[in-house]
């Protein structure tokens, strides 16, 4: 159901070069009944999902280390990042799309996971929903070593640590993407590993 406060009155395409960027002009209407003019831009990329791949037997957690330009332009200072395995839909299921990027970045190939989190993660200007994921591995799922793939010009290192090595980089900065931490408070209050 679409809200009646708000009349999407133009949309104008900035960008399409890498994603879509539109300059959106908005009426709301206020609770007093008088109606303001907004102009915003909306970055749209597309949906996207991530996951935790946990071990309870080892008590262990992969996770990916790769360079993040948008970080290192705002105060990263090697633009690394320490992050759960993540991509966009594509034209999948979040689903399907979780396992596909979990063998693609990872190596390990996934028989069963679970969707634990539905999220807009940057609501004030991207369109995206991030489908939040965990699902558990071990050695006989390792089919290739991972690292992304050439195509999408990726380059990424696959980590494995001890859940509380992990849960401890939260406090000591070194994990500071938000979908980490949001999936490793998940695995910690849910106490699955």
């Amino acid at each position: 159901m679409k809200n009646p406060e708000i009349k999407v009155t133009d949309t104008k395409l900035l960008s399409d070069n890498w994603y879509i960027l539109n300059k959106v002009t908005f009426d709301y209407q206020k609770k007093d009944g008088k109606v303001e003019t907004h102009i915003r831009e909306v970055y749209d990329r597309g949906n996207g999902a991530a996951i935790l791949l946990y071990n309870t037997s080892k008590k262990t957690v992969v996770l990916t280390r790769q360079f993040r330009l948008p970080t290192y332009l705002n105060g990263n200072k090697t633009g690394m990042m320490i992050e759960v395995c993540a991509g966009l839909l594509d034209h999948d299921n979040a689903e399907q799309a979780v396992i596909r990027e979990t063998e693609e970045e990872t190596g390990y190939r996934l028989k069963k996971v679970e969707k634990v989190i539905e999220t807009y993660m940057s609501p004030g200007s991207v369109t995206e929903i991030l489908y939040l994921f965990v699902g558990e591995y071990d050695k006989t799922m390792k089919v290739n070593e991972g690292g992304g793939l050439d195509a999408e010009q990726e380059n990424i290192e696959v980590l494995e640590y001890t859940f509380d090595e992990a849960y401890a980089m939260i406090e000591s900065g070194e994990i500071t993407d938000a979908k980490t931490i949001m999936l490793l408070q998940h695995a910690k209050i849910k106490n699955l590993i």
